[in-house]
């Protein structure tokens, strides 16, 4: 497929996904990363990763989700975190911060329930945008984690389809969170990072901050149904080392 553009990608995705200060969500749970965390699951993204296992909410945003006040959401997540005796609440399923006024007034309106707010990002839009990281660095509450789609330009343009040169943006993110005084690490799936691939990446991350390279999360793919074929209809090879589910 032709590459894309993910800042272009962004602006028609929010067209249909965010309204004034409300954003499309599609459901809100008690998930059990983090050690257990509130989750609300946004609708729309600006990658179209093959490994993602957000489905119909990103391929299909005007068929999914319904629109949400930053009040709505924080008591929705305020009310699952107090039900369930959590101290985290993130928003995931897709891109946050597409819909910039919506995600900063909804981490104002979180500040009065007192809890975590962890930020999953793939950081293209921070990255683009130093004073939208000093937005989110004004929230002492707020930790950015920040899900680096490859190694480098080449492997980032394979696994999401969009021009290499935006995986800079992803290292810019995490360089505009911190010199804007924001707590941040970043993360990579595993099974795509080689040794020879994550030790050049860590040496990347070192020219950033040293903590950046020694503090960064290695997640684990999981072969839902649906990735395994987008895997194969990029034709990228399957690691046998992932792990294998019937649902997200």
């Amino acid at each position: 497929m032709p590459s894309y553009d993910p800042i272009k990608v962004s602006q028609k995705i929010k067209k249909i996904v965010v309204r004034d200060d409300q954003r499309k969500y599609y459901r809100f749970r008690k998930a059990r990363f983090y050690g257990g965390i509130a989750t609300a699951d946004c609708v729309g993204c600006n990658l179209q990763c093959c490994y993602c296992w957000s489905n119909k909410p990103r391929k299909r945003p005007r068929e999914v989700g319904k629109f949400y006040s930053p009040k709505e959401v924080a008591e929705k997540l305020g009310s699952i975190a107090m039900e369930s005796g959590l101290s985290q609440v993130r928003i995931s399923g897709n891109e946050p911060t597409i819909g910039r006024k919506h995600l900063i007034s909804t981490l104002h309106e979180l500040q009065e329930h007192g809890l975590k707010f962890i930020l999953e990002t793939n950081g293209i839009l921070i990255g683009a945008d130093l004073s939208y990281a000093s937005d989110i660095a004004k929230f002492g509450n707020v930790h950015t984690r920040v899900s680096l789609k490859g190694c480098d330009e080449k492997q980032f343009s394979k696994l999401t389809g969009a021009d290499p040169e935006s995986f800079e943006l992803q290292i810019r993110a995490l360089q505009n969170l911190l010199d804007s005084g924001g707590d941040c690490h970043a993360s990579i799936v595993e099974e795509f990072a080689s040794k020879e691939k994550l030790d050049s990446l860590k040496r990347r991350l070192e020219r950033v901050d040293l903590l950046l390279a020694r503090e960064l999360e290695l997640e684990s793919l999981i072969l839902y149904p649906h990735v395994k074929k987008q895997l194969k209809d990029r034709g990228i090879s399957i690691p046998s080392s992932s792990t294998s589910s019937s649902s997200p």
